[in-house]
């Protein structure tokens, strides 16, 4: 696949923000630490509640990511001229592996192996990690091509075995129901947002207008009873699919777009340090990573109207600037803006419907939201990458970007077994105890995890499916 610094620098800010919600202390932080709709400190789930946090950015992020990383996966294939079979077959099989994944990775969590879970269980997370790099791992060279897949099918024969074997907390063993909800509706986006694509290549317009029917089932379910209703509740396969996870759909193919335009405008991504417009680009950058912070602030906070009006300023100063910007790259980032500031203003518009902004159950305008700050992220690290420390930043995240499935199971399967076999786990806990300290153990288990990631990353150890 074609790698971009910036979009692999998306993909690993969201995996990276990921690691960080789920492993700082609960309950004694500020509100806008977790996700709006389950505050502190119960953390009880409020689904009438408003609003938005960078948690609730996390998850879209890393879809639009999925999505701008389509086509330029499919472009070589697409230039060999590829039949519809085949990349059938792409996205079937990455669609199975990706569920396998969701179940797997969730049964070999020790917390999940037992209540009370014995050395041994943390060892089995641990076997269950190695099994994974043989799962996944593909090397980039012909040499033992035979003897890596010989490995590959024994690890998955061994992860069956483990599966079949353990009888897990509840005692009922194995369960398809038991998964990882965060994979499963990744492994459909991957599987749908494919072939959507491949089959809009040539007309974008008709994949956004695809948009518009998903819409008219969605709003027509509403009425019990109906057609829209029937198709929206059934699956031949309620543990793997569900019509319902389409919805983000409204992420993935806007995200499709800017791969388009990645690949339309690959020949002027080219640039140095010694550009003389990159004031100009970083200038735009910062107001791109400005609109994202504005917008997070104010929706939680429900400043609604002030919030419109200063992301409506802000769009026009960045447009000003990019009119002025006369650069190479100008076009790329003018296609960004545009499509980011069209999802954001729209859904901004929207934002009253359906009680407001929300994560869970996700409303039209988080969807429209987050896609358009999700473009406004892409414009940030692309201009950033024009200056000293924001060039570092920017490698350092596409390193972690480039190895997602690493960053998501190194937590579970490795960092929490380690610091239990260890006894190290003691004071991991110990530090959750305080806010400030709380918040620091989240920094050190994601920095750990960030760490192992770009280690993996930059041997070659790249998990894909």
């Amino acid at each position: 696949m074609q790698r971009n610094n910036s979009l692999d620098a998306l993909r690993g800010l969201a995996i990276l923000a990921m690691v960080l919600s789920s492993s700082i202390a609960f309950g004694i932080l500020p509100a806008w630490m977790y996700h709006a709709q389950t505050p502190p400190p119960g953390h009880t789930f409020i689904p009438t509640l408003p609003g938005i946090t960078w948690v609730d950015l996390v998850f879209p992020f890393f879809l639009f990511s999925m999505g701008a990383a389509i086509p330029l996966a499919l472009n070589k294939k697409l230039k060999e001229g590829t039949s519809f079979l085949s990349v059938l077959w792409i996205a079937g099989r990455r669609y199975i592996l990706l569920v396998f994944f969701a179940l797997f990775t969730v049964h070999a969590r020790a917390g999940m192996m037992s209540s009370d879970p014995y050395p041994i269980y943390y060892l089995l997370s641990v076997i269950a990690f190695v099994l994974l790099f043989f799962q996944f791992y593909k090397p980039a060279g012909q040499q033992h091509t035979k003897l890596f897949m010989a490995i590959r099918v024994l690890a998955f024969v061994a992860a069956g075995t483990m599966l079949s074997l353990l009888p897990f907390k509840d005692g009922q063993g194995f369960s398809l129901n038991r998964s990882d909800i965060i994979i499963i509706v990744l492994g459909n986006m991957a599987f749908f947002g494919t072939l959507i694509w491949w089959f809009t290549k040539e007309n974008p317009w008709l994949r956004m207008g695809f948009l518009l029917f998903l819409m008219g089932v969605i709003l027509g379910a509403k009425e019990a009873g109906s057609w829209n209703d029937r198709l929206l509740q059934w699956s031949p396969i309620p543990w793997m699919y569900k019509f319902y996870y389409l919805k983000y759909l409204f992420i993935i193919l806007p995200g499709t777009l800017a791969g388009d335009w990645l690949l339309k405008y690959k020949t002027q991504h080219n640039f140095s340090k010694d550009d003389t417009g990159r004031t100009s680009t970083g200038l735009i950058a910062f107001l791109s990573f400005a609109i994202i912070v504005i917008n997070v602030i104010l929706l939680f906070g429900r400043h609604l109207l002030i919030n419109l009006i200063l992301t409506a300023a802000l769009c026009g100063l960045i447009y000003v600037c990019l009119k002025k910007e006369k650069k190479h790259h100008e076009p790329l980032l003018m296609a960004f803006f545009k499509a980011g500031t069209f999802l954001l203003l729209l859904g901004l518009f929207f934002e009253s419907y359906e009680g407001g902004i929300k994560k869970d159950p996700s409303t039209f305008s988080y969807y429209l939201v987050t896609g358009g700050l999700a473009f406004f992220m892409l414009i940030a690290f692309y201009g950033f990458q024009f200056t000293g420390i924001g060039e570092r930043i920017v490698h350092y995240l596409s390193l972690n970007g480039r190895n997602p499935m690493v960053a998501y199971v190194t937590g579970n399967l490795l960092l929490l077994p380690l610091l239990h076999l260890t006894g190290a786990m003691t004071l991991y806990t110990g530090m959750q105890q305080s806010a400030f300290t709380g918040f620091l153990s989240g920094i050190l288990f994601t920095a750990i995890v960030s760490i192992v990631t770009v280690w993996f990353t930059k041997r070659g150890w790249m998990w894909k499916t």
